[in-house]
């Protein structure tokens, strides 16, 4: 029975090489996360690159749900993604390993050109991850999504001045009631501010430096601070904490603004009242963005998916679906941006979001917007004053493996 149904397999391919299928020139391989699009925005490009180039082109996406290990496939196994979509710290990682191709800018028209759409906020931070000063990070990447990590909450059992601080994790009145996102890095990144909050404050060490230098010291202090949370700990999640949060079987998840977002809104579906914050001592602000691997074969293509998810339109479609705030804002996007998130009437409160769209006033509509006082959704864009206190996750390096060791050791601890 195997053999036979291997000799049909074999057959199958014989007549699909035969067809053209496995034109490798006309195919466009694409690694995202899971359920981290929109689906007409995805099967919409093939015909937006017809039009644009009079070429034919067949989209394979895949996704995956682990950095690491899609990484794995592209450096170890030589895979030859076109585009990938990974987080700030594996760019940065890429980066320095050389798994990175330069995106051909040049090879869009300047009619269809959005790479200038990305807020200039966001290529700054990127910048950050440059692993030698001569190499310019935006040239190698455009960001996607970006977030911040916080506390989502249920009102009705969590008064909002108890999470003012990451100590809400120290809570006894949250016994067996948190749910922690089992991913370590984020963790230590925001634990590792609370741990040190005192000598920020005297001006003794900086977020960044806490954030980016990972030593055994350091590491130690969280790992003190996640095994007196034990208690209050309930589960260790990776994406099903949105829906215990939904469901009331959880008060609390240290989690991200976009999964929070995801949550709020499901919840809302069902009557339930969730909302997020982040605390005093500071976050990490994250970001995923769109590379063009070492081991590509369709550069052009490639190019062509990148600056075609910049798109304004396209931006909006994917922050939608997903609920996950686009890196989409810079000046020629910021009026179709603010036109479709400014909403004075289900935002009343303002927030200072001139960081992400620039200090001068944008016209929507007519109407001149003031920057610093927006109507936004302050899950989507935190307002300055938080962004002030957030530092940007960093590759591990060495420090990686002693990470991976205390995260262990917690979750052992009873």
């Amino acid at each position: 029975m195997k053999k036979v149904f291997l000799s049909v397999l074999a057959f199958a391919a014989i007549l699909f090489s035969s067809c053209g299928g496995n034109d490798r020139a006309h195919q466009l391989k694409v690694l995202n996360w899971a359920d981290y699009i929109d689906e007409n925005v995805k099967t919409d490009f093939e015909k937006w690159y017809y039009e644009q180039t009079g070429e034919k082109v067949e989209l394979v996406y895949e996704t995956f749900d682990i950095n690491e290990t899609a990484l794995t496939k592209i450096e170890v196994g030589r895979e030859d993604y076109d585009v990938f979509c990974p987080s700030e710290y594996i760019i940065e990682r890429m980066l320095k390993k050389d798994l990175i191709q330069p995106i051909r800018k040049d090879l869009i028209p300047d009619s269809i050109n959005y790479f200038d759409n990305i807020s200039p906020f966001v290529v700054e931070k990127f910048q950050q991850m440059a692993p030698r000063p001569d190499i310019h990070v935006s040239d190698y990447t455009a960001g996607y999504m970006w977030g911040t990590t916080g506390f989502i909450y249920n009102p009705q059992h969590v008064n909002r001045e108890d999470l003012e601080s990451w100590g809400a994790l120290l809570n006894p009145k949250f016994e067996n009631r948190i749910l922690m996102k089992d991913a370590f890095r984020d963790v230590y990144s925001v634990l590792v501010l609370f741990a040190y909050a005192k000598e920020i404050e005297f001006g003794e060490v900086t977020r960044e430096d806490l954030v980016k230098n990972i030593t055994p010291d350091r590491i130690e202090a969280v790992k003190s601070i996640l095994i007196q949370a034990k208690k209050q700990i309930c589960g260790w999640e990776v994406d099903f904490g949105k829906e215990e949060m939904t469901k009331g079987k959880a008060w609390l998840n240290l989690s991200w603004s976009g999964d929070a977002q995801f949550a709020i809104e499901e919840a809302a579906e069902t009557g339930v009242l969730l909302d997020y914050i982040v605390p005093k001592e500071g976050s990490n602000v994250w970001f995923d963005g769109w590379v063009i691997p070492k081991y590509a074969k369709n550069t052009k293509a490639a190019t062509y998916f990148i600056d075609y998810m910049c798109r304004a339109d396209n931006a909006l479609a994917n922050m939608t679906e997903i609920g996950y705030v686009s890196c989409v804002g810079g000046k020629k996007a910021a009026a179709t941006i603010l036109a479709a998130q400014n909403d004075e009437e289900e935002w009343p409160e303002t927030v200072n979001a001139s960081y992400f769209f620039g200090e001068e006033p944008i016209q929507v509509d007519g109407k001149e917007l003031d920057t610093h006082k927006l109507h936004l959704n302050p899950v989507y864009y935190a307002d300055n004053s938080i962004i002030n206190r957030c530092a940007l996750m960093h590759d591990a390096g060495d420090a990686q493996e002693m990470l991976l060791d205390m995260w262990n050791e917690v979750k052992l601890v009873h």
